[in-house]
């Protein structure tokens, strides 16, 4: 694991590279390689680690055939979302975006407002259309009528459409995590009460 840069050298001509704390995987190491230049992710993993894994990668080398034993053990699985985790925080996290909106902390809130996309409501626009669940990655492509309601939740440098905003966020996750008939336990108190406060926010600005 400490001569994973100069691996990585002798295999190509490495630009640069740093490791993947930033995303919880430090055995992640994150390259550039070339010219002409390209993005390449190497995973330093053991073989025993690909028993469990969610789509079945296209092995190019494979000494003694040890990794294709490993893929073998049991099929591609991918998770199922977690519904009731959702919204166990859902309306703890819209009450902290909308106390950043009260504060006028406007770039706080717009960053929260990414956090909800790639957090809550891209996963659950991708389950949808049966896709993996990845944040927003590749959501135009595969799910682009998703990908369209998701632009309400946009907005600029104006506390006016970042309130907008928070609110689309809000019918949004309503709606998408309502749909496929899951048995999810509500928080209707404190829905209630984190509206309540957010429309609270949103009228002292007008």
């Amino acid at each position: 694991m400490q001569e994973r840069l100069a691996l990585i050298g002798s295999w190509a001509s490495l630009v640069a590279g740093f490791t993947g704390e930033h995303v919880g995987e430090p055995r992640l190491i994150i390259t550039l390689v070339g010219p002409p230049l390209l993005h390449v992710d190497f995973k330093f993993v053991r073989a025993s680690d690909f028993a469990e894994h969610i789509e079945n990668p296209e092995v190019l080398w494979d000494r003694d055939g040890i990794l294709a034993g490993a893929l073998a053990q049991q099929p591609p699985a991918t998770p199922a979302l977690d519904l009731q985790w959702f919204e166990d925080r859902f309306w703890i996290w819209v009450h902290y975006g909308a106390t950043k909106l009260g504060r006028g902390e406007l770039f706080e809130t717009i960053g929260f407002l990414n956090y909800l996309r790639e957090t809550v409501l891209g996963p659950l626009a991708a389950r949808r259309v049966g896709a993996m669940p990845r944040g927003v990655r590749h959501l135009e492509t595969i799910a682009p009528e998703e990908a369209c309601d998701l632009q309400a939740t946009l907005c600029g440098y104006d506390r006016h459409e970042a309130g907008q905003a928070l609110l689309a966020a809000v019918e949004l996750y309503r709606r998408r995590s309502d749909a496929g008939g899951a048995i999810v336990e509500r928080r209707h108190h404190a829905e209630k009460l984190t509206l309540q406060y957010l429309h609270d926010v949103i009228d002292q600005g007008h």
